[in-house]
């Protein structure tokens, strides 16, 4: 009686035995919040509301951010600030959606998205900018393939001795 069940929903071997189904490998979901991993491209990862950040932040394929980042951000992928993100951050991606709030510059390869409540302080280069009704957005804005696409550049320290013999250089009078 039970043989013939199983032999209906089960391939058979020579023998008239069912074969046991071979396991599934389980699917990876990503890299694990705050992992100093980096995920391959096409992968999502995660920084929760509980995440803070402070320093340089680089990622491959779409990085989602909940939490807070101050610093940079510089990736080819896609970033999304979530709602509830506080970044103060120069960012370098290939896309941008804002749904929370960004205090810094904004360059991108493709599209920034600036969506409804969100808050953007700085300037934005970018092939394309979208705004959502109820968006804020104050700064200035370099749409379209430039030709001179901007770049971040590294701002060098105050501590750095080379700024600082500029500087005295600079403030010498000329000798006459």
């Amino acid at each position: 009686m039970f043989e013939k069940i199983i032999s209906k929903n089960a391939p058979e071997s020579s023998h008239g035995v069912p074969i046991p189904p071979h396991p599934q490998p389980e699917a990876s979901t990503g890299t694990a919040a705050g992992s100093s991993a980096p995920a391959a491209a096409g992968k999502r990862n995660i920084l929760g509301s509980d995440v803070e950040i402070q320093g340089e932040v680089r990622f491959e394929g779409e990085l989602v951010v909940d939490g807070t980042i101050e610093g940079r951000i510089v990736s080819d992928g896609s970033l999304t600030i979530g709602e509830s993100a506080q970044i103060k951050a120069e960012i370098q991606c290939g896309s941008v959606t804002v749904r929370g709030r960004v205090a810094g510059n904004i360059v991108v390869k493709d599209r920034v998205e600036i969506c409804a409540r969100a808050e953007v302080n700085g300037d934005i280069s970018a092939n394309s900018l979208a705004m959502e009704a109820g968006a804020v957005f104050v700064g200035s804005s370099t749409i379209g393939k430039a030709r001179n696409t901007p770049k971040i550049v590294e701002t060098p320290s105050v501590a750095d001795d080379s700024l600082l013999e500029v500087s005295k250089t600079s403030e010498q009078a000329p000798a006459a």
